[in-house]
């Protein structure tokens, strides 16, 4: 294997797993016509084609399929040598990596890391504001944070407490909206969750199964901003009828609790100063928001 290789070979990967070029440039936070590049490189320096390509995406050839485990198992020791280096780490200077769902970044988490900047100066927080799960075994990110009922991941989890769910909508649309309501839901709108295999089903356990999912959205800000527009109702973590008082808890529904947040982090990394500063950190600014997580009705 020529020396160049080592830097194609995380390109190849990344599309590999994606299926195509501008998903694989998501998961190295890439641009895609970085990644069809050095693809093309490898390709060339083989002599031989990794990928068929067609309108569907790319889809490995029997060369990029025999590629594949020897990719990962090189990857897999980099990624070891780089953990056990970094944990050696006994400084509070450095960049950590973290990964967090929009729900949780912009109101929960901000002002947590807005402390940490002034606590420690010489730490960076490199952040990912994602919905995707990302895998802290093949290094895409150092330590994230999870809603999740339980994790299996083979990672150090910190369990941190169950989170209050509830119907929410605004002051204005339950005002407005709701006298006219039938009782099973009639004339009432949800704000669903993209992806539902069948809602159906999923109407039908809820309070309102009459109700129309009017709109879907997967981003959690947007899905506030939107209840904020009165456009319908939706589940929402209690802490955000705190935040945002013209949200209120659905009359006659009831809060229940979810999933658990967890911080996650590779084992290699657990001695290493900087991220345990910003584990506690995060640990401690979150877990003071328990109650805020944890209310009853609103």
């Amino acid at each position: 294997m020529k020396p160049s290789d080592w830097e194609y070979l995380p390109f190849f990967l990344a599309v590999a797993r994606a299926g195509n070029l501008r998903a694989g440039a998501a998961l190295l936070n890439a641009n895609y016509g970085t990644v069809n590049r050095n693809i093309q490189a490898l390709e060339a320096s083989y002599g031989v084609g990794l990928f068929n390509r067609s309108r569907k995406g790319f889809e490995l050839t029997d060369a990029g399929e025999s590629l594949v485990p020897i990719a990962e198992e090189l990857e897999r020791t980099v990624i070891s040598a780089r953990r056990q280096i970094e944990g050696r780490d006994k400084t509070e200077t450095g960049t950590i990596r973290f990964s967090v769902t929009p729900t949780l970044a912009y109101d929960i988490v901000a002002p947590i890391i807005g402390s940490f900047h002034a606590k420690y100066p010489d730490i960076q927080v490199e952040m990912r504001i994602t919905s995707e799960i990302e895998s802290i075994n093949r290094a895409e990110t150092d330590i994230s944070l999870r809603a999740a009922m339980d994790v299996t991941d083979d990672v150090v989890a910190r369990k941190l407490y169950a989170i209050a769910n509830g119907i929410f909508a605004s002051k204005r649309y339950v005002t407005d909206v709701f006298p006219q309501a039938g009782p099973l839901g009639d004339g009432l709108d949800w704000i669903g969750f993209p992806g539902t295999a069948d809602l159906a089903a999923w109407l039908a356990k809820t309070q309102f199964p009459h109700a129309s999912i009017r709109h879907s959205v997967g981003d959690g800000p947007m899905r506030i901003a939107m209840l904020r527009q009165h456009c319908g109702m939706s589940e929402l973590p209690v802490i955000f009828g705190k935040i945002h008082p013209d949200l209120v808890q659905v009359p006659g529904t009831e809060i229940k609790l979810g999933p658990s947040l967890w911080i996650l982090l590779h084992t290699d990394l657990r001695r290493t100063v900087r991220v345990r500063r910003f584990v506690d950190h995060l640990s401690e600014g979150l877990l003071a928001l328990k109650s805020n997580f944890q209310v009853g009705e609103i």
